[in-house]
This record gives C-alpha cells, sequence and structure tokens, in this order.
C-alpha cells in the first residue's frame, strides 16, 4: 500500500472487491425508486383531498366540540399540541366521486400514535385503540380507515378527528392525510406500510435469526472478535427493531419492553463502536469496560429517572460515541486505503447521519425543521433503514473476508501438498539411493566374506600342499587329491559367486552335475531331492551368496567322506528351503566306522574325517544352525538345520531350535 492511493484488499481481476460499493449503491438507487414512485402517485392523484391547516381544540374530554366552540383554533397540520388528547376539525368539499373502479373512499393516515376516533359528518366512520389503565399502544402502522360513502358530500364536509397522545408522552399530533378513493390512496398505504412495517418486522425475524448463527459460529472460533461483535450487533438490533411490530402491551410487559428496547439500542451503538476498534485495530480494555459500563447505565437511569430522562441524557452520550465511531472508521479508511474500509466508512456515516436525524425528528428540534420543513410533517424515521443498511455492509465484508481466508487456507495447503510432494519424491530418491548403496555394501561384503573363505580354506590347503610337496613328503597320489579338493573348493566358490545375480539354482545345478558324475565314477548311485524356490516372498535371492558358499562346502565336504570312508553304493542328497528354516542331509548306505570317534565328535566315521567334520561345524554355525551326524549299521546320515536369514544379513541368525527329528524318513538301506 503506498500512501496517498486507494487500494483494493484483492487483485483488481477479482470481482467481489466491489461488492459491498455494489450492495450500498443498489439499495439506494432501489430506495430513490420507490420514493420517486411515491411522488409520482401522489402527483398522480388528482382527486384526493390533502389538507395542510386544521381547527384543533386540546381537550381530554370525549364528547366532540361544539361546531361553535370558541376554542377552535387554526393550526397546521403535523404539530405537536401539548395535551394527552386533542379534536381536530377539517372541512373540505369532495372528494367527487369517481368510476367504480376507484374503489370506495378512505381516510389515509400515515401514522396515529395514540389511537383515537374519526368522525364524518357526524357520522362514526372509525375508532383505533387508544392508551386505557389495561393497555398501552403506540401505533406506528400506517392507517386505511374506510369512510361512509352515504355520509361523504361533494360539498361541505366536516371530519373530527380525535387523537390521543402515546402512552409516556404528554403531546398529540395528527398527521398530513389523505382523503380519496382507494385507487388513489392504496399506493401511498403500501409503501408507507413497506417501510415502517414490512420491513422492520423482515429486519426483527433475520436479524435474530442472523445472529444466532454468527453468535454460533463465535463460539466454534472466539479469536475471530469481529464475527462475535457482529453477531451480537445484529441480535440486538433485530429485538430493538420489534418496537415496530408490538404496538400493544399490557402496562407491565409494555415497562419492561421499554427497558428492553433502550437496552438494545444502546447495546446496539457499544458494540458497533467497539466493532470499529477492533477493525481498526485500536481496541483497548479500558475503552471496552467504559463503553460496556455506559450501556448498562441507560436502563438504570430509565428505572430511576424515567424514560423521558434516561432518553434525554442517554441517548446524547450515545450521539457522542456515534460520533466517535465515525471518526475511527474514517480514520481507519485513510490509514488503511482499501475499498472496504471505505465502504464500512461511508455505512458507519450514514447510520449515525440518521441515528441523529430520528433524535431530532422525535425531538421537533427547530435545526431541522429549519432545514427540511416538509420532510419533517411525515415523521418518517431512517435509522433502522440505515442501520440495516450498515449490517448488510459488515455482513458483505466479513463474508468476503471469510472467502479470502478459505481462498488463502486453501492456497496454503496447494503450496504444501506441492513441497509435501516434493520432499517426498526427494525422500524417496534418497530411499533408492540408500536401497543402491545398500545392496553395493551387501556385495561387497559378500565378496569379501568369500574372499576370506577362499583364503582360510583355498589358500591353507594349497600352501600347506605345497609346503609338503616342497618338503617331499606328498606322493603323487596324494597331490592329485590336494588338488582335486582344491579345485572342487574353487569350482564352489565361482558356483556360489553366480547367486549374486538371482542365480541359486544354477549353482546348485552345476554342483549336482559335477558330483553326479564324479559319484558314478567311483560306484556310487547318487539321488538328488533339491527343493529351493527362485525367489524370496519380497523378489530377493533365496539365498545370500556367502550362505550358498557355506552350504554347498558343507554338502562337498559329506560328499568327499562317502568317497573316501563310507564304502557305500548309493548316496541321497536332500536339501529342503522353506519358509523359516533350511534342512539339508546327506545319507549313505555304507558301513559304521570301526573305532571310536575322536574326542569332541560323534561317532561316525574313522578319525581321519575329524577335521573335515570341525569346517563342517564351523560353516554351519556361519549359517546360524547345527549340524548333526547319526551312524548306524544302514550307513550314516548328516543332518544340517539353520534358519532363513534374509540375503545379506551379518552376523550368525538366531531361530528356533533345530527338530529333533529329520523332517526326511530314513529308508532301509542294504549293504
Amino acid at each position: 500500500m503506498k500512501r496517498g492511493k486507494w487500494v483494493c484488499s484483492k487483485p483488481r481481476s477479482a470481482p467481489a472487491q466491489h461488492g459491498p460499493m455494489r450492495w450500498l449503491a443498489a439499495l439506494v438507487i432501489t430506495c430513490l425508486s420507490l420514493a420517486w414512485g411515491q411522488a409520482q402517485a401522489q402527483a398522480q392523484a388528482s382527486n384526493t383531498v390533502e389538507p395542510t391547516q386544521a381547527q384543533v381544540i386540546v381537550t381530554v374530554s370525549d364528547q366532540p366540540p361544539a361546531a361553535d366552540d370558541p376554542r377552535w383554533r387554526q393550526v397546521p397540520l403535523a404539530q405537536d399540541e401539548p395535551g394527552l388528547s386533542a379534536w381536530y376539525r377539517i372541512r373540505f368539499d369532495g372528494p367527487t366521486p369517481g368510476t367504480a373502479d376507484d374503489g370506495p373512499p378512505l381516510l389515509y393516515l400515515p401514522y396515529f400514535y395514540g389511537g383515537g376516533r374519526v368522525l364524518l359528518n357526524g357520522t362514526l366512520a372509525a375508532s383505533v385503540p387508544r392508551n386505557t389503565p389495561q393497555l398501552r399502544v403506540r401505533w406506528e402502522r400506517a392507517m386505511l380507515l374506510p369512510l361512509p360513502s352515504d355520509a361523504l358530500k361533494a360539498q361541505g364536509n366536516e371530519l373530527l378527528i380525535q387523537a390521543h397522545a402515546e402512552y409516556g408522552a404528554k403531546k398529540t399530533v395528527l398527521p398530513l392525510l389523505v382523503v380519496g378513493p382507494q385507487k388513489a390512496v392504496l399506493p401511498l398505504f403500501e409503501r408507507r406500510q413497506f417501510f415502517v412495517r414490512t420491513l422492520p418486522l423482515f429486519t426483527w425475524v433475520a436479524g435474530s435469526v442472523v445472529g444466532l448463527l454468527v453468535l454460533l459460529i463465535w463460539l466454534q472460533r472466539r479469536q475471530e472478535a469481529l464475527y462475535g461483535l457482529f453477531g451480537l450487533a445484529v441480535l440486538l438490533w433485530a429485538q430493538r427493531t420489534s418496537t415496530f411490530a408490538l404496538e400493544t402491551l399490557p402496562p407491565g410487559a409494555w415497562e419492561g419492553w421499554r427497558i428492553v428496547y433502550h437496552l438494545c439500542t444502546g447495546g446496539f451503538v457499544i458494540v458497533m463502536a467497539l466493532y470499529m476498534l477492533n477493525l481498526a485495530g485500536w481496541a483497548r480494555k479500558g475503552i471496552t469496560r467504559g463503553l460496556f459500563a455506559y450501556w448498562a447505565l441507560g436502563p438504570l437511569l430509565f428505572v430511576l429517572a424515567g424514560e423521558g430522562t434516561a432518553t434525554r441524557l442517554w441517548t446524547t452520550g450515545l450521539a457522542v460515541v456515534g460520533m466517535g465511531m465515525v471518526a475511527v472508521a474514517m480514520a481507519a479508511a485513510w490509514r488503511q486505503r482499501t475499498v472496504d474500509a471505505l465502504a464500512m466508512a461511508v455505512a458507519v456515516s450514514l447510520g449515525v447521519a440518521a441515528g441523529v436525524h430520528d433524535q431530532w425528528l422525535a425531538t421537533r428540534s427547530p435545526t431541522l425543521i429549519r432545514l427540511l420543513p416538509n420532510w419533517t410533517n411525515h415523521y418518517l424515521f431512517l435509522l433502522h433503514h440505515a442501520a440495516n443498511v450498515l449490517l448488510l455492509v459488515m455482513g458483505v465484508l466479513l463474508s468476503l473476508r471469510f472467502v479470502r481466508s478459505l481462498n488463502a487456507v486453501e492456497s496454503a495447503n496447494r503450496t504444501l501438498e506441492a513441497r509435501v510432494k516434493q520432499r517426498e519424491e526427494e525422500v524417496a530418491q534418497s530411499y533408492q539411493r540408500i536401497a543402491v548403496l545398500q545392496r553395493e555394501q551387501a556385495a561387497t561384503d559378500e565378496r569379501q566374506r568369500i574372499m576370506r573363505d577362499l583364503h582360510d580354506g583355498l589358500g591353507s590347503q594349497l600352501f600347506t600342499s605345497l609346503s609338503r610337496a616342497e618338503r617331499g613328503g606328498m606322493h603323487s597320489a596324494d597331490m592329485a587329491d590336494s588338488l582335486r579338493g582344491a579345485i572342487d573348493q574353487m569350482r564352489v566358490a565361482i558356483e556360489a559367486l553366480a547367486s549374486e545375480e538371482q542365480d541359486v539354482q544354477a549353482a546348485f545345478g552345476n554342483f549336482r552335475f559335477r558330483w553326479d558324475a564324479r559319484l558314478r565314477e567311483a560306484g556310487l548311485a547318487p539321488h538328488w531331492d533339491i527343493t529351493i524356490p527362485e525367489a524370496a516372498p519380497d523378489g530377493s535371492p533365496p539365498l545370500a551368496p556367502h550362505d550358498t558358499l557355506q552350504l554347498l562346502h558343507i554338502i562337498q565336504e559329506a560328499l568327499t567322506n562317502v568317497l573316501k570312508h563310507a564304502q557305500a553304493t548309493q548316496v541321497t542328497v536332500r536339501v529342503a528351503l522353506g519358509a523359516t528354516d533350511l534342512t539339508v542331509e546327506v545319507e549313505d548306505n555304507g558301513q559304521a566306522a570301526a573305532t571310536p570317534a575322536p574326542a569332541g565328535s560323534e561317532e561316525g566315521h574313522p578319525p581321519s574325517g575329524g577335521r573335515g567334520r570341525l569346517n563342517m561345524r564351523n560353516r554351519a554355525q556361519r549359517l546360524g544352525g547345527q549340524v548333526q551326524w547319526q551312524s548306524s549299521a544302514q550307513g550314516t546320515r548328516v543332518h544340517l538345520w539353520a534358519p532363513r536369514r534374509a540375503p545379506g544379513l551379518q552376523g550368525e541368525a538366531t531361530g528356533p531350535a533345530p527338530p529333533a527329528a529329520s523332517p526326511f524318513a530314513m529308508p532301509a538301506h542294504t549293504p
């Protein structure tokens, strides 16, 4: 915002920025159109009588004064007469009878506050209830009273009207009236009735509903003070406007209602002042407490000093509060330089001006009479219309504020969603990079373990064989056997490395192909039962390369022992990889060991196999499992159990203890 330039609170392309001004302009145009229509209707009503003067006698007597009573005096209509009751006499000619479509003759009274009676040429035409000890009245509505056609004369008519003062007042007034056919005076009545009766009734009902709904919203959002003040202002004004609907009440209810009326009137002004202070950002606790204290002073004055004194003193202070409210609105508009602030300042100024106008009109201010002599005779109050405009502007501005807040929240949500989506993509990419690094690290660890195995196994065996050969302690047969074992270990390592490419079945297939031929060359009938799934449930390889290497070494060591020591004719290899565990059995039908096993080993083959069993046990521990040997006269069975581990899992796995018995049946062997 630049100083000296008016800006809108939204971009110029937003159609809602001129919403309050459009509403206000439409309402002003509507009011001007209705007023122009009323003036046109009056101008066209040429067949009507519209007197401006009357004769009056101030008296409380219900008997009409005599025609020659010397107390009759000439006065203008719509002028206050001191007294609780008065008789008015109006003499006129006509109106001349029109066509049948014009309707019957009627008397139109814009207001008839205290009620009374109407006589035409001595005939009672109408009687409107007046104040009695049992009833309090204040007729704000327009009156359309029928006149007896047979009593109406073309010349020399005399209209006697007894007018009473409204309750609590000590003055009587007879408004500017119109006598004419129904077609001529009905539009005047309907227009006045719309502004004085219909609009206030609508304000009473709609304001009560809207005020309660806005207060309900505020109860859920206490930090939104403007909504709470607006809801309270609407509710107070709706109850205050009901004075145009509650025209007759019993005495006790009337006094109570007048207290409520003044409480709602003052409360509306006070709440509106607080609203403007909060809107401008100038609200202070001391000011708020002072305004509420002054609000409570009005009903107290009404009870202690009476309605007249309270109205004169307290209403003057409310006018000062209203002037301060206008000053705050203007200052806020100048400071904020927005269309919304300007619309609010104009609406508040109109409301306060209408309130001052009504106060001057009610007290018959000489200033107002001098400025607008003809207007004051109509007694048309403007505050309830200006307040409706003010509340409408406030409602529109708060609605626009609410919509803008929703748009801001939605924009923030969209921005947040975009940022969250961007962060999610970045996190997903980070997870992908981490997963790639983990796979690479796992592959590196596997290679290191396999290289360590090769170094500790194959390297050690080759170094030992080389040392023995250099010392001349190894015969050619032993040399060939040692080299064959080294080649087997190298092939097993190569086959295990193939499982890194998710080809575990190929590793076991190559191993089976190589050993199947060797076993058959040695005169053994091999049987293979290998059950390994192509992949784990999560899509990873069923076995890690290092685990595959350990498993193939164990099977190779067991088959090597069968070839060297068992003297068997059959050998069966079973491998089963389940969902939770791994089971391996190598079973032959060879001869049981004739000598005890070395210390720390199971019964079975001769002591020369002790080193192989130790290697098998160590490799089983690397798999997190156990290996057992069972020997009998029918042969020897090597049983391995280990829990299934995820590929690349470091360290020894933990799991349930191995089953006591093999899941494979032990067939009967024939030596």
